[in-house]
């Protein structure tokens, strides 16, 4: 018999989930999501959906650090899962030994510092591309989050009128925006405002399978293919999500106005030094009394 198939020749790292990986996960930086996440799902602003593992000898019970808020997370990382980068174990102890100074309350900002730095050092390594796109728009949606409607979630609520409220959220995968609401029935004044707000975006009615479920609204936006459409596109759901804020919450988007001319709009993306392609596609269409050669 092959000693490949032989039981007790599997290493004990991966035991416990027999053929997803040959490899213990301790030193790699995961993108993970909420299907990871084995305590509560959706994590907290300050979470960048990155996580560097301290302690992945058990892919169903994988300890990791995320690298935006430096908090220790419990994941399951035996489903489909997008390893970017390994760091070295000078860098993993260093980590530790933050983790274990923040569970002391005597280090947790140099912990989130640290990390943050991490994450970011990461993406640029990486490059931007399919892999780093979610986490790039994780982290630009959060800093409008943090500009508009600074909350535990990473999301923008904005008052519709008495008793109608929407609660916007990104889908980091797609680059859409999700307008959640409590509605059964379609919302002329709010399709009408993001028809308004997202020009040249695509707005979708999400109608639910079951009748009583409540309708969301999705603003699509083309897939970033650079840093530099990522920056763009965010620029555009900003403006978009400003100009929904103005119309519904007047008083609101003069405060914010205040505030964000005071304090200026965030915008971490503007840090980051990512590798951009070495092409750049581009759109070509028939100009009228052209000739084609046949």
């Amino acid at each position: 018999m092959s000693p490949s198939v032989l039981t007790d020749t599997r290493p004990e790292a991966m035991g416990d989930v027999p053929g997803v990986c040959e490899v213990p996960l301790t030193r790699a930086v995961v993108q993970y999501r909420d299907v990871h996440e084995m305590d509560a799902a959706g994590g907290r602003i300050e979470d960048i959906g990155l996580g560097l593992v301290v302690d992945g000898r058990y892919a169903a019970s994988a300890e990791a650090v995320d690298l935006g808020s430096g908090r220790l997370k419990l994941l399951d990382l035996s489903t489909e899962l997008v390893v970017l980068d390994w760091v070295y174990e000078p860098t993993l102890r260093h980590v530790t030994s933050l983790v274990a100074a923040a569970g002391a309350n005597s280090g947790e900002e140099a912990l989130r510092r640290y990390v943050f730095r991490l994450g970011l050092r990461v993406l640029e390594r990486v490059g931007f591309g399919p892999l780093t796109r979610p986490s790039v728009l994780r982290i630009g949606f959060r800093d409008i989050c943090r500009d508009m409607d600074l909350h535990e979630g990473t999301s923008i609520r904005i008052v519709l009128g008495p008793g109608r409220l929407t609660r916007i959220h990104l889908d980091y995968d797609s680059a859409a925006l999700i307008f959640r609401t409590a509605f059964l029935d379609p919302d002329a004044a709010l399709e009408r405002a993001l028809v308004e707000a997202f020009d040249g975006a695509e707005v979708r009615r999400l109608v639910p399978a079951a009748p009583t479920d409540a309708l969301s609204y999705q603003v699509r936006f083309p897939l970033p293919e650079s840093l530099e459409d990522a920056r763009r596109d965010l620029a555009a759901m900003r403006k978009g999500i400003a100009s929904v804020v103005a119309r519904f919450e007047p008083k609101r988007f003069e405060a914010l106005g205040r505030v964000l001319e005071t304090f200026g709009t965030r915008e971490t993306l503007a840090a980051l030094r990512a590798h951009e392609p070495s092409v750049r596609p581009v759109r070509v269409t028939a100009t009228p009394g052209s000739k084609v050669i046949h």
